[in-house]
């Protein structure tokens, strides 16, 4: 049986229950009425006497001191707001619970044990505050080469007295082998996309990016994978080393945020100012690198539960991608300073009404969305769709310069991507941004609809 929301059914009930709950309409003067229209209530609903069925909590509308609470269910597709005699049962948004009706009342029977979206969404919401932007992060780690980083004041100790000390050998190694595989706005020249190497090459940066780092140490647990995510957490065990700390002290120390990650959390993409270029500025303490790459980890951490969220929640609605991967891609100008490309990519069922018209297998239709500030350029979108063999692309620019520049490229676009065997159907550069990048936020975390 699938869930109203396409899930799967949760588990089984984690505690039975036999508390009552009477479904209400308009406010009644007399108990013969209240009878009449709860009956009818479960009626409509198509739910018959001593038959179970499972009810998502919708809203919890008013909780009053006694046992009685005033809670909006979701039942087959249907709402029934309900008073409900809970006693000790804990319910709230999202909970889902077998209820069975009982005459013209429900017996809650039973609260199902949260389903593992709930634990995504819990942990997600848990790092939501604490994101530190990759490329300023970044920047502060190169920085931290030349300058090095200056010691954490001692008790008693004037924050001017403190010395500089250079990086663990460890930790100088890892960064610099970090550095030399991020994608180098030099690598990748005009047209070269009909080259071999080029496809491998992209596959490597975006297997690298720190999005896939626990599947791909499950797949080889010894091994010193070129990983974004695992590269930090190399750095982080070089420094605890250094000052001789545990990975206990590291847990409890508060990372530091990037303010515009804080005010729209979940917005993917995310505009955000160009970082400080290496070697500017004072050093960074130790302690304030440890908290700068705690952010950096939520980061890619908010990324991975993000797209689980999102992916988790696609497969109920036939308009919704059935898989949605969200990262960030570093990459160094040829300045040699960080930027952040942002990538969506999502699979989407086959449109079944057509493929039932064709006598062809069904077919599957990949979307990009790539978005990135150029120093020159300014900001630009790209989005991508692609099925079969039919490519459409829309690329969207701030600057009225660019869009002029963009317009005089489209038709070698379009002739390279015909080289590849793709029938272009649609290709357009749009001024401004697309509306479709901002992420909502609503009662359940997140808007798939984005």
């Amino acid at each position: 049986m699938k869930l109203p929301s396409g899930q799967q059914p949760p588990v089984p009930p984690a505690q039975p229950a036999s508390q009552t709950i009477r479904p209400t309409g308009t406010t009644e003067v007399s108990r013969e009425p209240v009878t009449a229209s709860a009956r009818q209530l479960l009626d409509q609903i198509q739910l018959a006497n001593r038959e179970t069925t499972l009810a998502r909590v919708a809203e919890i509308l008013n909780r009053q001191s006694g046992s009685s609470t005033d809670v909006l269910l979701d039942i087959r597709g249907k709402s029934l707001l309900v008073q409900a005699a809970i006693g000790k049962t804990e319910l709230s948004p999202g909970d889902w619970v077998k209820v069975m009706r009982a005459g013209n009342e429900l017996q809650l029977m039973g609260k199902l044990a949260p389903a593992p979206e709930a634990g995504i969404a819990r942990a997600l919401a848990q790092r939501l505050p604490w994101q530190q932007t990759l490329d300023t992060g970044l920047a502060k780690l190169m920085g931290a080469l030349t300058q090095g980083l200056k010691q954490d004041p001692l008790p008693g100790q004037l924050p001017s007295a403190r010395q500089t000390q250079a990086l663990p050998e460890s930790a100088r190694q890892t960064i610099e082998q970090l550095v030399a595989r991020l994608p180098s706005g030099t690598g990748l020249a005009p047209g070269a996309g009909g080259q071999a190497a080029t496809p491998q090459q992209v596959r490597q940066w975006l297997s690298e990016s720190g999005l896939f780092a626990e599947s791909r140490l499950v797949q080889t647990p010894a091994a010193q994978l070129p990983d974004l995510k695992l590269a930090l957490g190399r750095v982080i065990t070089a420094l605890l080393a250094q000052q001789g700390s545990t990975p206990e002290q590291f847990n409890r120390l508060t990372p530091i945020s990037t303010p515009e990650l804080m005010q729209a959390p979940l917005q993917f993409p995310q505009p955000l100012a160009t970082p400080q270029a290496p070697g500017d500025g004072e050093p960074p303490s130790v302690g304030q690198m440890l908290r700068l790459l705690a952010g950096m980890l939520n980061r890619i951490t908010v990324n991975q539960l993000h797209s689980q969220v999102l992916t988790a929640r696609g497969g109920g609605d036939a308009a919704a991608p059935v898989s949605t991967l969200l990262l960030d891609l570093p990459w160094l100008t040829p300045q040699n300073e960080p930027r952040l490309a942002q990538v969506r990519i999502e699979q989407y069922p086959e449109d079944r009404q057509t493929d039932r018209k064709s006598s062809g297998p069904t077919t599957t239709e990949w979307r990009l969305s790539l978005t990135m500030d150029l120093d020159d350029a300014g900001p630009l979108h790209f989005d991508v769709a692609l099925r079969q063999q039919a490519v459409s692309a829309r690329v969207w620019a701030e600057k009225q310069a660019t869009l002029r520049q963009v317009n005089e490229e489209l038709p070698a676009l379009r002739q390279s991507l015909t080289d590849l065997g793709l029938d272009v159907t649609d290709l357009e550069c749009r001024r401004g941004t697309p509306q479709s990048s901002i992420t909502r936020l609503e009662h359940r975390l997140v808007d798939t609809r984005a």
